[in-house]
């Protein structure tokens, strides 16, 4: 058995084979990807590898239900140990308990793949007793409760602990990540004002706009604003774990993310790379890997009005549901929104310092600041202009600092 992750959600696959007489062959039924497919070489030459003896026979392995989409090669050791318990004509008691989950080298070893943290939670909520997993991703696994977790390194360590004659590796506990990772609000003199809108900010949960010239400080505020959010509770850490797991963004040495992420994708970032996207399943975007945390949008007026758009139904609906042709995936995305932007194309509208002239045209400014339309700057609680800091208000946060 494995499990079939479908956004956040798993499902369990039963993996059947069967040997018969005919031309020697091996063939997957059950709608496997191009990653699956190939797995019958990666599948092979591990278990010829290990020393075990390959069927010379018709080989066929079935993935049910069959009529849902298989994906990735989270499913090698699963098939590899469907062959062997079949070739053999034996059965191995723990395979009828546990779901096995990894990819094969070609000498056997077991890699890491992606996704493990939801499929665990998911065989977690189906009553799974058991969960096997590659050792890399055995941090990972370890954070949820109530289930037994093992790791594994290789395939012939893998048959003798279904045999009875061998051990795998009981779960970790990974350590914690650094207790504050993000710069410090303290470390921004001058800007009072835009300093007071990103405590509101922060302490509402509101959304935030910036506007001001090139270089008075928009990004390094924006930047210190998860420093001022709580610690996430053990369900949102594991929430968002789970969005950066199936994203293949989580650290194999402190796999739980207990701060809240910041996001700062570029401005010339497409639709898929905001909202998620990607052939077959869709894959998370921006804003759920911003879940829980901010999305920082910078120079939001040079990124295009369709992807702006895009934001509108998440900062409502506090999730994003994407079809693909393999199906619906759905993933949470309650982020807070910080967009920066210059006040006319060359910048200099709002600056006073000596030498800054704009030499735009109102019809140019009113442009350029139309990208953001009515609808999106609705949901935007909060609007800052941010001015070039003078001296004497420079000094005077100097002096007034402890």
């Amino acid at each position: 058995y494995s499990v079939a992750v479908r956004g956040l959600d798993g499902e369990i696959v039963e993996i059947e084979a069967h040997i018969t007489s005919g031309l020697p062959g091996f063939h997957l039924v059950g709608l496997p990807d191009t990653a699956l497919q190939e797995s019958r070489d990666r599948v092979r030459a591990a278990i010829t590898n290990c020393a075990n003896s390959w069927p010379m026979s018709r080989l066929t392995v079935a993935l049910s239900p069959a009529t849902l989409p298989k994906m990735g090669s989270v499913y090698d050791i699963a098939l590899a140990c469907a062959v062997l318990s079949a070739s053999r004509n034996k059965t191995w008691y723990r395979l009828e308990k546990t779901v096995l989950l990894g990819e094969l080298a070609l000498d056997g070893r077991v890699r890491p793949v992606h996704g493990v943290l939801p499929a665990v939670l998911a065989a977690k909520r189906q009553g799974w007793p058991t969960v096997v997993v590659p050792v890399g991703n055995l941090a990972e696994a370890s954070l949820i409760d109530g289930i037994d977790v093992f790791g594994v390194s290789t395939l012939r360590q893998l048959q003798r602990w279904l045999a009875g004659n061998g051990q795998l590796e009981d779960r970790v506990e990974a350590p914690q990540p650094a207790s504050d990772p993000f710069p410090d609000l303290s470390d921004v003199i001058g800007q009072s004002q835009a300093r007071f809108a990103v405590e509101v900010a922060a302490a509402g949960a509101h959304h935030l706009m910036m506007t001001g010239p090139p270089g008075v400080g928009k990004t390094m505020l924006a930047q210190r604003l998860p420093g001022l959010l709580p610690t996430l509770t053990e369900s949102e850490a594991l929430e968002v774990t789970a969005i950066h797991s199936v994203a293949g963004l989580l650290s194999n040495t402190t796999p739980l993310i207990t701060r809240p992420p910041f996001i700062a994708p570029h401005h010339s970032s497409s639709v898929a790379a905001l909202v998620g996207g990607g052939s077959g399943m869709a894959r998370p975007g921006a804003v759920s890997r911003a879940h829980r945390g901010v999305l920082f949008l910078d120079e939001c007026a040079e990124i295009g009005t369709g992807v702006l758009e895009a934001l509108r139904t998440p900062l409502e609906d506090g999730n994003i549901r994407l079809a693909r042709r393999d199906g619906v995936a759905c993933y949470p995305a309650r982020f807070q929104l910080v967009i920066a932007t210059n006040p006319c194309p060359c910048g200099n509208a709002l600056d006073t310092h000596r030498g800054s002239v704009c030499r735009c045209t109102p019809t140019q400014r009113r442009r350029y600041l139309s990208r953001l339309s009515g609808p999106l700057l609705d949901r935007v609680d909060l609007r800052v202009v941010l001015g070039r800091p003078s001296l004497a208000s420079l000094s005077a946060d100097i002096t007034a600092e402890p």
